[in-house]
């Protein structure tokens, strides 16, 4: 058990924003895109950030950064669609993390599910979320919603349906080499 002087002083304790970046690069990431249209047309980013936090009811939480263009029409959209992406899908990553463009302006890449939000078909799997909280960290806001959709189930037994992670900055797929 930790006495209260040695909580006293972690609690102290600083490290710079750079350090924090510095750790968590090396943190790998699953790579999810998030698709909205809160009546403004459709947004998009790009995300490592996406998490389950319970499976019934089906919730998951994602962070959503104010130096994002997308994340104010974001964070007003009642509902959200989660795309988990796969290695067959860098280039929609790339697409929603890229700033100063319109993530949308390719209409072959992109469609509306029924309900009418913005959606990319090619993804490997995605989840239509309603929104139920906004917590505003910092610089960021942390989204919890609940997911009332999901994808039909695709085949995965090709090389393009390989995980798609970020690590240090760069974008990898998952394989067998690195199964252990």
């Amino acid at each position: 058990m930790l006495n209260s002087s040695v909580i006293e002083r972690h609690a102290v304790e600083k490290i710079t924003s750079d350090d924090f970046r510095r750790t968590f690069r090396n943190h790998p990431g699953g790579v999810a895109v998030i698709t909205a249209d809160a009546g403004e047309g459709p947004v998009g980013l790009t995300a490592t950030s996406v998490s389950s936090v319970h499976a019934d009811p089906p919730t998951l939480v994602f962070s959503a950064s104010q130096m994002s263009s997308s994340t104010p029409a974001l964070l007003r959209a009642e509902t959200v669609v989660v795309h988990l992406l796969s290695a067959g899908q860098v280039d929609i990553a790339r697409l929603c993390a890229t700033s100063g463009i319109d993530r949308f302006a390719d209409s072959s890449i992109w469609s509306r599910l029924d309900s009418g939000e913005p959606y990319f078909p090619s993804a490997q799997s995605w989840l239509r979320c309603r929104v139920i909280e906004r917590v505003p960290v910092s610089g960021s806001t942390l989204v919890v919603a609940e997911a009332v959709e999901a994808s039909p189930e695709r085949a995965t037994d090709d090389d393009d349906s390989r995980a798609l992670v970020y690590h240090n900055r760069t974008w990898h797929a998952l394989g067998d080499a690195t199964r252990f």
